[in-house]
């Protein structure tokens, strides 16, 4: 994969008092990545995902990038912290013995896609301690940027858990990043809708959702339809960007540069977190788009160009040696470094066969999203983009 020129990827936005030309980024961030062996113990843990996590950060270690990341230690959240977003009903549920014949658990959403798992509170406690961790590094400015490829689990609610998401760490990261930013943007690669961010701060103009995804009925969650835009004070405040199947890297990487652009425009933010779930990827089983590692380096170099305090997350990816690919092709990206294609040999190699190299081939999926779809989708979502206040 070629390394990202930031020179070209250099993003200037509109003063809207007085119209003034910036430059928001210029040189290499200082980026910190968010480790330790007990949190990738429990990410290791979750549904349809074990081992994940593993895989991720020995495929980030063989290529020597974390040789080039300060790391940034974890530990679990207090009470007080999960409780900023999540029910007290729900927490004192899963700090008891969990029995998924107790019609609570089916109450608290756990059952079929998040079963009750051991000690599922300490879990919870460690997932979201390590988003929190990435979080506090940016409001105390040690670094720029900061990664953890552990979370991103942004489909639990208030009340419960769903999707595989028992804690919703994006959201307590963004509560976390507003003690200092006054506008948090969050941004949702994952071919699932946001639905749990969009939920916790759809009444809010502080916090910015912009989510793309696949929006088909009977397709999880079920929602993100174009017309979903906020409620109450935080109507406008959120943004949906339905795509079909087949969405191809082109298709995606348009979409969202018109959007991001327009977003950033409007909306002004002083920080960004962005979920990097990598089942949009080709052949993914859960998932339907045909996108390659490099859609998502591109649209994360993108928001790099802003030159923002930013917080890049996981979520989903169910061909696990794929995402992790995906997840090593961001991390690359954003440090600027170019990787061989040939993944070096380390404890995790037998997973990549049989091509064993990092690059991820589209497949033969046909992209729904015909021009004329598209243009009245974008024409849509930029509508309701310029019905933002101006006093936010």
């Amino acid at each position: 994969m070629a390394a990202i020129n930031r020179e070209n990827l250099k993003c200037e936005l509109s003063d809207l008092k007085n119209n003034k030309q910036i430059v928001q980024f210029d040189g290499k961030p200082k980026i910190g990545y968010v480790y330790s062996s007990y949190l990738i113990q429990q990410c290791n843990r979750v549904p349809n995902l074990t081992q994940r996590a593993s895989l991720v950060h020995h495929l980030l270690e063989s290529y020597g990038l974390l040789e080039k990341v300060l790391s940034l230690t974890c530990d679990k959240v207090n009470d007080d912290v999960m409780r900023g977003f999540h029910s007290s009903d729900y927490l004192d549920f899963l700090k008891g013995d969990v029995d998924i014949e107790d019609e609570s658990s089916e109450e608290f959403g756990l059952g079929y896609d998040c079963p009750p798992l051991e000690n599922l509170y300490d879990f919870i406690a460690v997932i979201a301690g390590g988003s929190v961790a990435g979080a506090k590094a940016l409001v105390s400015g040690s670094v720029d940027v900061a990664v953890n490829f552990c979370g991103g689990w942004h489909h639990a609610q208030r009340d419960g858990a769903s999707g595989f998401c028992y804690v919703n760490d994006c959201v307590l990261a963004i509560l976390e990043l507003e003690t200092k930013f006054k506008r948090v943007l969050y941004i949702d690669l994952d071919i699932h809708h946001g639905d749990g961010v969009e939920n916790a701060f759809a009444y809010s103009r502080k916090v910015f959702t912009l989510s793309l995804h696949k929006y088909e009925e009977g397709y999880f969650p079920g929602t993100g339809a174009v017309q979903d835009v906020g409620l109450g004070q935080g109507r406008n405040y959120s943004c949906n960007v339905p795509l079909r199947d087949g969405a191809c890297d082109e298709t995606f990487i348009h979409v969202f540069q018109t959007v991001l652009q327009e977003v950033m425009v409007r909306f002004r933010p002083e920080a960004i977190v962005c979920q990097c779930g990598a089942d949009g990827l080709a052949n993914d089983p859960l998932g339907t788009f045909n996108l390659t590692s490099d859609a998502y380096a591109r649209c994360t170099a993108v928001i790099q160009g802003y030159g923002l305090p930013s917080l890049y997350l996981g979520g989903g990816g169910y061909h696990k040696a794929n995402a992790s690919r995906c997840f090593t092709t961001i991390l690359a990206s954003l440090l600027g470094e170019k990787l061989s294609t040939d993944i070096p040999e380390h404890d995790y190699f037998d997973w990549y066969g049989p091509s064993f190299e990092l690059d991820i081939s589209k497949g033969l999926r046909r992209d729904e999203n015909s021009p004329e779809y598209i243009r009245i989708l974008l024409q849509q979502v930029l509508g309701n983009l310029k019905l933002i206040s101006s006093k936010s």
